[in-house]
C-alpha cells in the first residue's frame, strides 16, 4: 500500500456515445497537445464542479505550457488519440516513499472525454503509466480521488487499485 498520497484527482465516470472510430493510440505528451490538454481539463474541472467541487481551475493553457514543458518540468503526460485529436489524458511525476525505500509515480490528473469513454482509453493511460513506472523502477503508481466520484472510483477499483483508508491528504499553503 502506497504511504504517502499524491495531490490531483483523476477521474473517469459515466460512458458518453462512442466515437466513430474504437482505434486509438497513447503516447507522449508534446508541446503542440497543450491546447488540447487544456480544453479536456476544463472538461475535467466542470465535471468536478458538478459533483460539488469548488475548487477553481488553475490547469490552463498557459501552467500547462510553464509547469510541463518549461526548463524544469513539474510534470509529464501522455495522451490518447482517436481519429487525429486528443481525447484524453494523464498527467504524472515521480515520487519517493520513505517507509518502503520505493520510488513512486504521482497520477496527478486523468481525464478521457466523454465522447471516447467505454474504448478502454483510461485502462490504457494507467497501463502506459505504470510501464513509465516499470522503467523508472517505481514500486507503484499512487493518485488521489474525489470522494463524490463514484465513477472514477469504480473504475480503478475494476483495475485492481486499491483505497488507502488510513492515510488522510494533508495540504499546508506556502
Amino acid at each position: 500500500m502506497p504511504v504517502h498520497p499524491p495531490l490531483g484527482a483523476p477521474a473517469l465516470h459515466a460512458q458518453a456515445a462512442p466515437l466513430p472510430s474504437a482505434a486509438f493510440s497513447i503516447r507522449p505528451a508534446c508541446r503542440g497537445d497543450v491546447p488540447a490538454i487544456a480544453a479536456l481539463a476544463e472538461q475535467f474541472a466542470q465535471h468536478m464542479r458538478e459533483l460539488g467541487d469548488t475548487t477553481p481551475l488553475g490547469l490552463d493553457a498557459t501552467a500547462l505550457e510553464r509547469d510541463g514543458f518549461g526548463p524544469d518540468p513539474a510534470f509529464r503526460g501522455l495522451v490518447a488519440e482517436c481519429d487525429a485529436q486528443v481525447v484524453g489524458y494523464l498527467l504524472h511525476h515521480p515520487g519517493y516513499d520513505t517507509d518502503t525505500a520505493r520510488r513512486l509515480l504521482f497520477i496527478v490528473d486523468l481525464f478521457v472525454s466523454p465522447s471516447a469513454r467505454g474504448l478502454g482509453i483510461g485502462a490504457a493511460l494507467v497501463e502506459a503509466a505504470r510501464q513509465i513506472a516499470a522503467d523508472a523502477t517505481a514500486a507503484q503508481l499512487v493518485w488521489t480521488v474525489g470522494r463524490r466520484n463514484t465513477g472514477a472510483l469504480q473504475f480503478y477499483k475494476s483495475l485492481g487499485a486499491q483505497s488507502v483508508e488510513a492515510l488522510e491528504l494533508m495540504c499546508l499553503d506556502v
